[in-house]
């Protein structure tokens, strides 16, 4: 079994960061209750931090292409999983039209920290050893945000 590269998951961390600080934005404006939307507003830079992360972490990783005989398939079915289990791209905009209430728009951000802490989990088991601190960063940094939402919601 091949297993994934670190900077693979970095990759697609990139990608979710960037979907996620868009989620937060979308959410700070919709919400007047000054706690709700400073904290997505917090959320959004704190994602846009952890992408600059990602994004230098990535720097130090050399370029890794998979063994199978076409890597474009291989990224592209990477990159699908990653948009299909965090945050859905097409549906995105629908979800959060429907979400009204401060409740459900924090129950809605605390499920998709999960998912991605979930998919990071899922991620590490693939990663050689010496890569799991790596993945490990990730997963922390994920927690962090879904400590926040609890917080709040409580």
């Amino acid at each position: 079994m091949s297993t994934f590269n670190a900077s693979e998951i970095y990759q697609f961390a990139i990608k979710i960061e960037s979907d996620g600080e868009k989620f937060y934005r979308e959410f700070s404006k919709k919400f007047k209750d000054k706690a709700v939307s400073a904290l997505f507003n917090d959320l959004a830079d704190e994602e846009v931090s952890h992408r600059v992360f990602f994004e230098n972490g990535l720097k130090s990783f050399n370029k890794y292409d998979p063994a199978e005989s076409f890597p474009d398939e291989y990224f592209a079915y990477l990159r699908a999983f990653a948009e299909n289990i965090v945050f859905v791209k097409d549906n995105l905009e629908k979800e959060i039209e429907k979400i009204d209430t401060k409740e459900a728009a924090l129950d809605f951000a605390i499920k998709r920290e999960l998912d991605t802490i979930h998919y990071y989990m899922e991620m590490k088991g693939l990663v050689s050893a010496s890569e799991v601190e790596l993945i490990d960063k990730i997963i922390a940094e994920e927690r962090n945000h879904f400590i926040k939402l609890n917080n709040l919601k409580a």
